[in-house]
């Protein structure tokens, strides 16, 4: 049975091989969910509204646009995000990032909608969903002594919101970065953005798989573009993890760039 209501993420430059490199035509393919009939829900993306307006007005789609301005009293701490929109008030997640608070809110609008159709949604349900909501391998922490956390993330888009995270969790934590890079990603685009820490350690890996990921002589070679030598180092995903922590055990250190390298670096922790 078709969908009756599609949720669009944000979107960014994912799936390059598959999908091009021209956002709007991204937005295009991924706007493939929105069904006759049906109704979209979205956070405003200025750049890629004209494609989705579109869609939607072919498919006969209800649009509900939703406004970053709708969100008020932000607030979080360690443990959670709290924040209030429209009827809802005192909402709180435990995942972390302001991404995950538009995800919240896209869940918001798509309860009320399905209220509106005539669906019996408890407010508990509501609230204890979103607070107890697990997100793994999105900004998880995997250790605390020392400070591991692993995001998955990666495309250009996560990894602004890991930097934006980073700053809003870890302002004043050193880091090392262990990179490993799908051969089917923007890899040039990630290691520019992850390389504006200067201070930072810089551990680049072929993943768990060299027939899947970039090599990590490619991302050293890319990286030498933007970063000093000095903190710059070729490893093995297994050989990278077990040096930072025992080197750099004072600093955060973060696994970054593959949602597919999980499952190994839970093992070797």
């Amino acid at each position: 049975m078709d969908s009756k209501i599609a949720i669009i993420g944000n979107i960014g430059y994912d799936h390059v091989d598959i999908l091009g490199k021209d956002i709007k035509g991204i937005a295009k393919h991924k706007a493939g969910i929105i069904k006759e009939n049906s109704e979209t829900i979205i956070v405003r993306q200025d750049e890629i509204m004209d494609v989705i307006k579109e869609e939607c007005k072919d498919k006969k789609s209800k649009l509900h646009i939703i406004e970053k301005e709708d969100l008020e009293d932000y607030e979080f701490n360690k443990d959670f995000q709290k924040f209030d929109y429209k009827s809802y008030k005192n909402i709180e997640i435990n995942l972390k990032g302001k991404a995950q608070i538009y995800n919240a809110v896209e869940v918001l609008e798509c309860v009320d909608i399905l209220k509106e159709k005539g669906y019996k949604i408890p407010e508990d349900a509501i609230f204890n969903g979103l607070k107890t909501v697990v997100h793994k391998a999105r900004l998880e922490t995997l250790s605390t002594n020392p400070l591991i956390i692993f995001d998955g993330g990666h495309n250009e888009n996560a990894i602004k919101n890991l930097e934006e995270n980073i700053k809003q969790y870890y302002p004043e934590n050193k880091k090392v970065y262990i990179v490993s890079l799908l051969k089917t990603k923007d890899y040039k685009t990630i290691i520019k953005n992850i390389c504006k820490d200067k201070n930072a350690i810089f551990f680049f890996t072929s993943g768990n798989d060299k027939k899947k990921y970039v090599s990590k002589n490619k991302l050293f070679n890319e990286a030498k573009k933007y970063l000093n030598d000095v903190n710059m180092y070729k490893e093995e995903l297994t050989d990278a993890i077990d040096i930072a922590k025992k080197a750099y055990s004072d600093r955060t250190i973060l696994i970054i760039g593959s949602f597919y390298v999980y499952k190994t670096v839970c093992e070797v922790l």
